[in-house]
């Protein structure tokens, strides 16, 4: 019963904010919200190039983290096991894994845009994939160890290498892990916007250039939020509505992935 009454306290939360943002951005929901670009104050428009900046910067910090977090989690769960590098390098993991987003976005900020002398989707992209990093790390790092113990003696005594065990065997038993870890690191980058205050900033217009600042979808709410203006206050819950579908789907997908390979263990 306790249980039951967790689970209800739990969704109704995320009914109400599903609820919330739907019934005030649902005048700007719209055809026009994915096609325009985000208008001046007391104009017409959409978000075409924040939903486009954040893909971009999503993409960024999943590609810069998620393949150094898979061979990090490797190494921690295949080449350290017992060793004070694996236990220091996993005691920095879990440092890194809890430190508030904004602590990231300031380093990124002193190590690249105050280098660079100006913001830039590449800093955003960077700062995300330091939040990518410490999630995948675990994932993988867990993954491989679940992962029996005869399956790699039973690859070794046939002769194969440790590099190959590890590619074609542990990878394969637990890809569907790994990925679950990256879809939960993507949902959770999707929403930052502290870090991309300090590092992409902001873009009114269409950018593709990645060594520029570059709209995205948390600092427009955030921006269009904190303004006097009626129709950006719209804007800016319809945009947090479609933020909040994108992270539910990305967390249902993730769920789906683990219910799938569950079954077919079973």
């Amino acid at each position: 019963m306790l249980a039951v009454l967790a689970t209800l306290f739990g969704l109704f939360w995320l009914v109400w904010i599903m609820w919330t943002t739907l019934s005030r951005g649902i005048a700007s929901l719209n055809l026009a919200l994915f096609t325009e670009m985000t208008p001046p104050p007391g104009a017409s428009g959409g978000m075409l190039n924040a939903f486009f900046g954040s893909a971009v910067l999503s993409l960024l910090g999943v590609a810069f983290g998620a393949p150094i977090g898979v061979l990090a989690g490797t190494f921690l769960a295949e080449y350290s096991q017992k060793s004070w590098i694996g236990e220091t390098v996993r005691f920095v993991n879990d440092i890194l894994l809890s430190a508030p987003s904004i602590v990231l976005g300031l380093f990124v900020y002193t190590m690249v845009v105050a280098q660079m002398g100006h913001f830039s989707a590449l800093a955003g992209g960077i700062a995300l994939a330091f939040i990518v990093l410490p999630v995948v790390v675990r994932t993988t790092d867990e993954m491989l160890r679940l992962v029996p113990a005869q399956m790699r003696e039973a690859a070794l005594s046939l002769g194969v290498p440790q590099w190959k065990v590890t590619v074609q065997v542990l990878y394969r038993a637990s890809l569907p892990g790994i990925v679950t870890g990256i879809l939960l690191a993507l949902a959770r980058i999707s929403g930052e916007t502290a870090p991309l205050l300090f590092t992409a900033l902001n873009n009114q217009y269409w950018s593709s250039n990645l060594l520029a600042p570059i709209a995205n979808v948390p600092v427009v709410i955030f921006q269009y939020a904190m303004s006097p203006y009626e129709n950006w206050h719209t804007l800016a819950w319809a945009g947090a509505f479609i933020l909040t579908m994108f992270v539910l789907l990305v967390s249902l997908v993730a769920r789906a992935i683990v219910m799938r390979n569950r079954i077919v263990q079973d």
